[in-house]
């Protein structure tokens, strides 16, 4: 009796994994997507850090992704238990940041955001450390809360492919996802910045090969964060608006209507207007958030 029980628990333990393996494979497989604008986004994030400093700020953000997913992921099973309508207005929140955030990186490049002899002072002064030691903080701050509404949108795809599976698979498949993705993302982005210091370590080898492949690194890697950073900005509104379109039936239909079905062209004509829904999105709420700021000086006064 002793040994059959013990066979019908491994039993059981054997189906578990064997779901927490299907459901993760399926989960990855959904949320590759936003793996691809998470790792564009915070390779952006952390760009113009000091050589020296690009890993230390690299770890501190993936140890606050792992933080952000140690709240979510509780959350989202809470959430999905006794209120799953707050998923997506909570989504929807994100998305409209997301696209805020990225009309505030367009408006800080382009538009006047402080006089001249302000920004000078502020260049003049930015070797001081206090200064670099501020600048590296708000890099990740930045970086960790641009985290929070991509990894809450993973954990939220993810929660779907595993919806009616008991609590042990949901718990399990959630939480492998969270480690797979920060793993990846911050592992991808460590590498990406540090491309340029291993194109100098190659150029001193004594290897004419090596030396070559060292100069196409240097070449190649101040070229590939700047697109980067164009790619994060864009993601910013891809994601977001995204989001937007699918929480708002009248327009996730007619998207639909306007892209007309699948294919390649369509494809691309439905990421085109979620980016125009992203931007639109973006300059209402940066607006908003102006007229507030200026209410508030004005009652100050």
């Amino acid at each position: 009796m002793a040994g059959a029980s013990l066979l019908a628990l491994l039993d059981d333990i054997a189906s578990v994994l064997d779901d927490v393996a299907t459901m993760t494979k399926v989960a990855a497989t959904k949320t590759a997507g936003v793996l691809g604008d998470d790792l564009a986004l915070n390779a952006q994030q952390v760009a113009d850090v000091r050589a020296e400093r690009e890993w230390p700020v690299v770890w501190a953000v993936a140890m606050g992704s792992l933080k952000n997913k140690l709240i979510l992921v509780p959350a989202a099973l809470l959430i999905s238990a006794f209120m799953p309508w707050i998923v997506m207005p909570l989504l929807m929140l994100g998305g409209l940041y997301l696209c805020f955030e990225g009309v505030e990186k367009l408006a800080h490049r382009w538009l006047p955001h402080e006089d001249t002899n302000a920004a000078a002072e502020k260049t003049a002064t930015a070797s001081a450390a206090p200064d670099l030691a501020a600048f590296e903080a708000e890099k990740i701050k930045g970086a960790i809360r641009t985290d929070f509404v991509l990894s809450a949108e993973i954990i939220v795809i993810a929660l779907g492919t595993v919806a009616g599976h008991p609590f042990i698979t949901r718990l399990i498949v959630l939480a492998g996802i969270g480690l797979l993705m920060t793993a990846g993302v911050y592992g991808l982005v460590a590498a990406i910045v540090k491309m340029d210091d291993a194109g100098l370590h190659l150029q001193r080898r004594s290897s004419a090969l090596l030396q070559t492949l060292g100069k196409g690194l240097l070449l190649a890697a101040p070229r590939l964060m700047k697109t980067l950073a164009v790619v994060g900005t864009a993601a910013m509104f891809m994601v977001g608006g995204g989001i937007l379109t699918h929480g708002l039936p009248f327009l996730h239909h007619g998207i639909a209507a306007l892209t007309g079905g699948a294919g390649l062209f369509s494809g691309i004509a439905a990421l085109a207007l979620n980016i125009a829904v992203g931007i639109v999105a973006g300059l209402a709420a940066l607006l908003l958030v102006r007229i507030a700021n200026k209410l508030r000086g004005a009652i100050g006064k």
